[in-house]
């Protein structure tokens, strides 16, 4: 049996979607709202590309409303069909408390990465490396 070599990501290629949860709750932090809107809010953050799925946004805030996050109403008020608004609960605003901490905290880690890099000074190229 042959052995295959491992596949190399390219830079920047990690899950992005492990941000949505805490993108969903910065959303809701500044204001209440509905599905929809979050939908096309969230890219502003960074972490999709374009617009969210909306199935899996939906996913995440019925998982975020059952571990206390979020809370939800039915609003039937106006024209067009009624809308379920979300907002965050002081449990969710400790979370997502504690969510920018560890992005803080990763920002500086991955800010002292570059910097050490940039003191650096070249290394040599090896030959292999030069092909």
């Amino acid at each position: 049996m042959k052995k295959t070599a491992p596949k190399t990501r390219r830079p920047g290629s990690g899950k992005r979607e492990r941000y949505i949860q805490p993108s969903i709750l910065m959303g809701l932090c500044r204001k209440a709202s509905y599905g929809y809107e979050l939908i096309h809010s969230l890219q502003e953050f960074g972490f999709v590309k374009g617009e969210a799925p909306p199935g899996m946004i939906y996913r995440h805030l019925r998982q975020l409303e059952e571990d206390g996050l979020v809370v939800s109403e039915w609003i039937t008020e106006g024209t067009g069909p009624a809308k379920r608004m979300y907002r965050l609960t002081q449990e969710g605003r400790e979370v997502l408390a504690l969510w920018v901490a560890h992005m803080a905290a990763q920002a500086a880690r991955l800010d002292q990465f570059v910097q050490t890099y940039r003191e650096m000074e070249p290394p040599p190229l090896d030959k292999n490396e030069a092909r």
